[in-house]
């Protein structure tokens, strides 16, 4: 009976985890809030996705996981819905979904169509946060 308790005890704990790190902070897509924050000089990840798109799961998973593991590092993910959103699809040229933009200020930093590598996903959200650094440092 303890074993099956303890076991429990695990696998409540567990998806407590789980529930935690699958939540991934990402804003809807506005003009006006796209706008703020390249004013700002803010990185900004557009990530252009669908509900049934495994490829675009993946790519929540890994920037859930860079998240945690990079709690210091700030930077934003607006949200595009690529089947509801077109217009902002079509502005994008996104060809399809799980295409991510980077942004740092106004300048577009990288442009993927279904990447799904973590270490590259890591390596450019990495080179925009140094850029962003850099550029405020100048200031």
């Amino acid at each position: 009976m303890n074993k099956l308790i303890n076991s429990l005890w695990i696998f409540i704990a567990l998806l407590g985890l789980s529930m935690q790190v699958s939540a991934l902070e990402k804003e809807p897509f506005s003009e006006q809030r796209f706008a703020e924050l390249q004013a700002g000089g803010a990185v900004v990840l557009i990530d252009i996705h669908a509900t049934w798109c495994p490829t675009c799961a993946r790519q929540q998973e890994i920037l859930t996981e860079y998240r945690a593991a990079n709690p210091d590092k700030i930077f934003h993910i607006l949200a595009v819905d690529f089947d509801t959103e077109k217009q902002w699809v079509r502005h994008f040229r996104a060809p399809r979904q799980s295409t991510l933009l980077l942004y740092t200020g106004d300048t577009q930093f990288w442009f993927s169509v279904g990447e799904t590598r973590a270490e590259i996903i890591a390596a450019e959200l990495n080179k925009a946060l140094a850029a962003q650094t850099q550029a405020q440092a100048s200031l």
